[in-house]
């Protein structure tokens, strides 16, 4: 099975200090919903993991957070893109959960849920949190600078990156990259 694990916030949409907390504050980066329409085309299943501690603080219920969901659902299917399952922490920091990235307590849910082993599975995510949680699973890091990584885009890079973490401008470069290594790669 190919598997791509993104993150949410920040990776394929706008990200908000304030949190994004209503379908309608859900608004998706330029391409980004074209980008998993593409990794889907060329055979990869999509799953998201992401923080969601807006529901831990009480800044929206879990009916908010299937409603932008579903937004999400509606756009990718509008371009021809799907995303198999959605998984969340919904801890604050303060709870010291295990599934709350950087740890990969999340990640290890998307592996026992489709029955892989995470071993080389991209991750892509916009944060230092995301990019860990990748490496503590075993999955392939992968770091777009947008949302929390924006400031990057003109050089420099996170102190702290995992080895072998790939750095990529957005959404669409992750999965271009992906698709360009795949036609290289022969499959049995």
């Amino acid at each position: 099975m190919k598997l791509v694990i993104l993150d949410r916030d920040g990776t394929i949409n706008s990200d908000s200090d304030d949190f994004v907390k209503s379908p309608e504050e859900w608004l998706p980066f330029p391409g980004a919903l074209e980008a998993v329409s593409r990794l889907n085309h060329g055979g990869w299943h999509v799953v998201v993991a992401c923080n969601q501690s807006g529901l831990g603080r009480g800044l929206f219920d879990v009916a908010a957070l299937n409603a932008i969901h579903t937004k999400m659902h509606k756009m990718l299917a509008a371009v021809g893109g799907r995303v198999d399952a959605v998984f969340y922490c919904p801890h604050t920091s303060e709870e010291a959960c295990v599934c709350r990235k950087p740890l990969p307590g999340l990640l290890e849910q998307v592996s026992l849920r489709f029955g892989v082993s995470l071993k080389g599975v991209a991750c892509c995510g916009d944060s230092l949190r995301d990019v860990l949680a990748a490496a503590a699973a075993g999955c392939e890091p992968h770091l777009v600078l947008t949302g929390k990584s924006a400031r990057y885009l003109g050089g420099g890079q996170p102190e702290g990156l995992p080895a072998g973490t790939r750095l990529h401008r957005d959404l669409g470069a992750f999965a271009d990259f992906l698709l360009e290594r795949n036609t290289l790669v022969p499959t049995p």
